[in-house]
């Protein structure tokens, strides 16, 4: 049995992202497809004392979007200092922030890279240290792809030799099984419902934010508050 996830790259992604890499023995980063503004590629949420808060790393988009994930360029140089600031400010006093400040420090003050896909790469892979998630992680320009939504997704999995492929719920309004079936593929949808809820700063709780909130809320014991560790 080998499990395969096949999900574009998103910036300081929720904790069900890492779950679903935790499940997988193999995730290609699907940053070959089309960039899509105003969604998680480039943003996500933290908690402030005056409500949730978006973190957007700036990025160049031209013309109508039709640029891929991996050919988005950052469009300001000092984004990193900007959101560095905004965590510090609003996780300074969280429990277990010292514990992994110098690393999150580090990358976004001393971070060069030009391309959204190395960014949120480079702090996917740095959670998943953090995690111990050691699923091996490719990404979709490694391969040569076919056409077709469905029809690509069949042929990475065969290219690695998956038996079982995890998606998101929403995939099932896209996807054709039949496909999946026909290379006797196995299809699995993640249930992020029934997260329990941990320490959290700043009033009501929320699950829809970055990960960092709850390694900063929890240290090591972060994993008891996800799915694919028990």
């Amino acid at each position: 049995m080998k499990k395969v996830i096949i999900t574009q790259s998103n910036y300081i992604p929720w904790k069900g992202y890492f779950d679903s890499i935790n499940i997988a023995d193999h995730f290609i980063i699907y940053d070959d497809m089309q960039f899509t503004k105003r969604d998680w590629r480039n943003r996500n949420k933290i908690k402030t004392k005056d409500g949730l808060l978006w973190l957007t790393v700036p990025v160049e988009v031209k013309g109508k979007y039709f640029q891929k994930i991996n050919e988005t360029l950052v469009s300001e140089a000092n984004w990193g200092k900007q959101h560095w600031k905004s965590i510090y400010f609003n996780y300074c006093k969280a429990p277990f922030f010292n514990l992994y400040r110098d690393v999150f420090e580090d990358f976004y003050l001393n971070n060069d890279k030009k391309h959204l896909t190395d960014i949120n790469y480079g702090l996917i892979s740095i959670i998943c240290k953090i995690l111990g998630i050691s699923t091996e992680i490719s990404f979709s320009s490694d391969y040569q792809l076919v056409e077709g939504k469905t029809e690509r997704l069949v042929d990475l999995c065969k290219k690695i030799g998956a038996t079982d492929y995890y998606s998101g719920p929403a995939a099932k309004d896209y996807m054709d099984e039949a496909l999946f079936d026909a290379e006797s593929i196995k299809v699995h949808y993640f249930d992020y419902s029934g997260y329990p809820e941990y320490h959290q700063l700043f009033g009501d709780f929320a699950h829809d934010v970055s990960i960092i909130d709850l390694l900063f809320n929890e240290g090591e014991n972060a994993k008891n508050y996800m799915k694919s560790f028990k």
